[in-house]
């Protein structure tokens, strides 16, 4: 009998386990159905997703290569999977294709798939090798497949799709997609929206655990990481929690208190449009450039609101200047839409409306505001191709990681900023002041190198 119980014991463990793995999400992948399949490609290979109806025709090419497009400026060659796949093409009621842009390496490739369903999150240990049966696909084309809700995904391997060795050059079928194509040019984890008027309130005294167990509660519960970038605020927000929460109250139980307790962390106007005064307090401290070329880095940038502002200000400080803003997200959808919203203007700020037009829908950015805006999906972990940059903005981001990452990211701008350039962080981060000179007003937090 004993050993029964412990046979069951040993069992009840062995699918914790499997439970907490398959739990654990390690990655990403963007969905899509082709020929009536479900398949998927990591979201790591993907810089956006788009609709398209008017493709060049390029002669002599290969059947499943649609033609090329201008993608903002970058001519990208259309490959069409399903005719590369030999797989069947759904009738459509409108000209409108469903495109998956992948960047492979260096280079820039546009896919059209029948349908793009999600963003899915797994644990890299349930994708398993591909099957022959999975026989409309050459299987060297497939990385593994993977269950997820009932649902079975095929991934495909893009970079071996498109990239060919010497020894699929001699294969007639399948063979790797060759076409020409230029050079390509978070999770960010949300935060709750801002508070008002909070004030500052006497509190009790209380031990330095009470505030250890705080950040580490924030940690576990928010991914907030409490370092030398917020500290400051870390206190203060502390010394205003026991002011309004005693004895075990102080502590952090769950995700709802955790966000309470962060409500006054986000910088003014999160999420949306710039409002009046946040905006002309950002045009007060920016600096007059060396140059008409300013080059400007805008991470967490969400759907686009903060862009667009950021853009229109620049536009208006530096009337002359070539301005091109490098925009990233983790959120492939929100940035996916982002270049072609359209709005009722009493929305949109005053400062903004003298760059925008009517359209059919709507009243979208003028033609030289989206110029200059290069909208991407991008993990800031990973490398960063940028020049040197005038501007780097990337407000209540960098407190989201751990404090290596924290680190690794501090390194990375103050590598790609220029002599004079210009970090601009969220409302309640700072830098050290023994590297950074800060030069922000008010609610904005602007530092220059020392």
């Amino acid at each position: 009998m004993a050993a029964v119980i412990r046979d069951l014991a040993e069992v009840n463990a062995e699918l914790q386990v499997q439970k907490e793995r398959a739990d654990t999400v390690d990655f990403k992948m963007i969905t899509f159905s082709l020929g009536g399949k479900d398949y998927a490609v990591d979201i790591m290979n993907v810089k956006e997703i788009a609709k398209a109806d008017k493709f060049t025709y390029v002669p002599n090419a290969a059947s499943f290569v649609r033609g090329v497009y201008n993608l903002r400026g970058d001519i990208i060659p259309i490959v069409d999977l399903r005719i590369f796949f030999h797989l069947p093409v759904d009738k459509k009621t409108d000209n409108l294709e469903n495109m998956l842009i992948l960047r492979i390496e260096d280079r820039v490739y546009g896919t059209i798939v029948d349908k793009i369903d999600r963003v899915v999150g797994i644990n890299s240990e349930q994708i398993q090798p591909p099957h022959p049966i999975f026989g409309d696909i050459n299987v060297k084309y497939i990385s593994g497949v993977v269950e997820k809700q009932g649902d079975l995904f095929i991934i495909l391997d893009v970079i071996r799709i498109f990239t060919q060795s010497e020894d699929d050059k001699a294969k007639p079928r399948g063979q790797a997609i060759q076409v020409s194509s230029g050079p390509a040019p978070d999770d960010f984890y949300p935060v709750p929206p801002a508070a008002e008027g909070a004030a500052d309130v006497p509190a009790p005294a209380y031990q330095e655990s009470d505030l250890q167990f705080i950040k580490e509660s924030l940690s576990a519960l928010k991914r907030f990481t409490a370092s030398p970038l917020n500290d400051s605020w870390v206190g203060k927000r502390f010394r205003e929690w026991t002011g309004t929460h005693g004895g075990s109250d102080i502590q952090l139980k769950n995700a709802a208190e955790a966000d309470e307790f962060l409500q006054t962390f986000p910088s003014p106007s999160t999420g949306t449009f710039w409002d009046e005064d946040y905006a002309a307090t950002f045009k007060s401290v920016l600096p007059d450039m060396p140059s008409n070329s300013i080059q400007v880095w805008n991470l967490g940038c969400g759907k686009g609101y903060e862009t667009y502002s950021l853009a229109c200000i620049l536009k208006s400080r530096y009337p002359n200047g070539r301005i091109k803003i490098w925009a990233n997200d983790s959120d492939i959808m929100a940035i996916s839409q982002a270049p072609n919203m359209s709005f009722d203007l009493e929305d949109v700020p005053e400062y903004c409306r003298e760059y925008m037009t009517k359209g059919k829908t709507g009243h979208g950015f003028s033609q030289a505001i989206k110029d200059s805006i290069l909208f991407e999906y991008h993990d800031v972990l990973n490398e960063n191709p940028l020049p040197e940059l005038d501007i780097i903005l990337g407000r209540d981001l960098v407190s989201f990681f751990n404090e290596q990452q924290q680190g690794k990211i501090l390194a990375d701008f103050s590598e790609k900023l220029k002599a004079r350039g210009l970090i601009v962080l969220g409302t309640n981060e700072e830098l050290p002041e023994n590297e950074w000179i800060p030069l922000g007003k008010d609610t904005v937090s602007a530092f220059m190198r020392a």
